[in-house]
């Protein structure tokens, strides 16, 4: 009675272990086209949001300090002129060292590629 699991090849049909050079060549090229050419595809769009955001980020927070430098001299009439005129820029300076140290505190450091845990 013949075996019906045997696992033996027939004539004509080829074991999934057989391939060709050229096979092995196309499905090399393949994986390193989708593991190369696909994850820069995202670094590139993930890189100019990044760059436009912090340009962006980068004018306002300058326009931000240059209104509170300008509304402390207007404010104290001392700050404005004179001896004292440093420290309107100091506190400028204080004030872009806290805004600082806040955004770095809130920088997370993530990976481009999201793989599950």
């Amino acid at each position: 009675m013949p075996d019906t699991n045997d696992q033996s090849p027939t004539l004509g049909t080829k074991k999934p272990d057989d391939a060709s050079l050229g096979e092995v060549i196309e499905f090399i090229k393949a994986y390193a086209t989708q593991e190369t050419v696909g994850p820069l595809k995202g670094v590139g769009r993930w890189l100019a949001y990044g760059a436009a955001a912090a340009f962006v980020m980068g004018l306002g927070l300058v326009l931000i300090l240059l209104g509170i430098l300008r509304a402390v001299q207007y404010e104290v009439d001392r700050l404005s002129s004179g001896s004292l005129s440093w420290l309107a820029y100091t506190v400028t300076l204080v004030v872009t060292l806290l805004l600082l140290v806040v955004t770095m505190l809130r920088v997370k450091k993530s990976t481009l590629n999201k793989e599950p845990k």
